[in-house]
């Protein structure tokens, strides 16, 4: 029912704008789908859960004062997710993480530069 899909829709809202929620929110849908399992099913399973679970991130939630404000408090922890420590939760995060990178980059290219791109590329920036 659409008055479900908007509950949960704000719930999810709620949970990504608070510290380490956009981990929370990653860990508990590939968790929750039985993505990285074995076998080329399971490969395309897990690439289709990340895209969508990327869609989600990339995408600015109504209860958002501004788009602004939502990347200032999202992309820091998209970019959070490139340093999981185990190998198959970091590979499925590294997934996420980049396609919600270049999702943001395509959609809104100057607030992807500001809060994912420039803080991301600052140690090549610093040594050259």
């Amino acid at each position: 029912p659409a008055w479900l899909r908007r509950l949960c829709g704000h719930l999810l809202s709620q949970r990504l704008l608070r510290p380490g929620g956009v981990q929370a929110v990653v860990r508990g849908v590939l968790e929750g789908t039985g993505a990285g399992g074995a076998g080329a099913e399971a490969v395309a399973v897990d690439w289709r859960t990340c895209d969508t679970v990327a869609k989600i991130l990339a995408s600015c939630p109504q209860q958002c004062l501004s788009l602004e404000d939502y990347c200032s408090l999202v992309c820091p922890q998209i970019l959070d997710l490139l340093h999981i420590q185990d190998k198959l939760t970091a590979r499925q995060f590294q997934r996420v993480a980049t396609t919600t990178l270049l999702t943001m980059v395509k959609e809104h290219p100057q607030l992807a530069e500001k809060h994912l791109l420039q803080p991301l590329l600052a140690p090549l920036l610093r040594c050259s």
